[in-house]
């Protein structure tokens, strides 16, 4: 890890309409000048939830860039080489995934899908914001990291412990 260059994120999920949109987003606006982040699901829905939408819109990020999309675009040829690859949800940390080349770091950042959220609208919109509130604290601590002077086998571990509930205070 050096500390001159942009690192690529790719977060994965199935459906690629919340969680993983939600947390590209995050990276790219906490990570700006480190890190690049990209969003992909397993079977994309082909379209992005108006929830997360309204959310990131909300919160004042560009939305734009959200588009629904096949994980299969980050595998082919002449795609950006990942150097870190996040599953953020449980279906896609049980998935084959495709072979990523350049062989990136990656952990599993799972959080509940607020896609499935049911009740009424404002117990809905609760869950996408509930959902940013958990990957905002994960990607904080992500972009915090030394990433230059962590080894590899540090860095993993310190990965890994991120993707963990973090303890309840009192």
């Amino acid at each position: 890890m050096t500390a001159d260059r942009v690192y690529n994120v790719l977060f994965l999920c199935t459906g690629n309409s919340a969680r993983s949109i939600i947390a590209e987003a995050i990276l790219n606006r906490l990570g700006t000048g480190k890190f690049k982040a990209y969003s992909a699901g397993s079977q994309p829905k082909g379209e992005v939830h108006p929830y997360t939408i309204d959310l990131l819109k909300g919160l004042n990020y560009r939305t734009e860039f959200a588009r629904s999309k096949n994980w299969d675009e980050f595998a082919a040829p002449g795609a950006p080489q990942m150097d870190f690859v996040f599953t953020v949800c449980d279906n896609a940390a049980s998935e084959s995934c495709p072979v990523w080349p350049g062989q990136p770091m990656t952990a599993h950042w799972g959080v509940p899908d607020p896609a499935a959220a049911e009740g009424e609208e404002a117990e809905r919109r609760f869950a996408f914001a509930e959902t940013y509130r958990m990957l905002h604290n994960r990607i904080s601590i992500f972009t915090s990291l030394p990433m230059t002077t962590l080894d590899k086998l540090a860095l993993q571990k310190r990965l890994d412990e991120i993707g963990r509930d973090l303890p309840k205070a009192g």
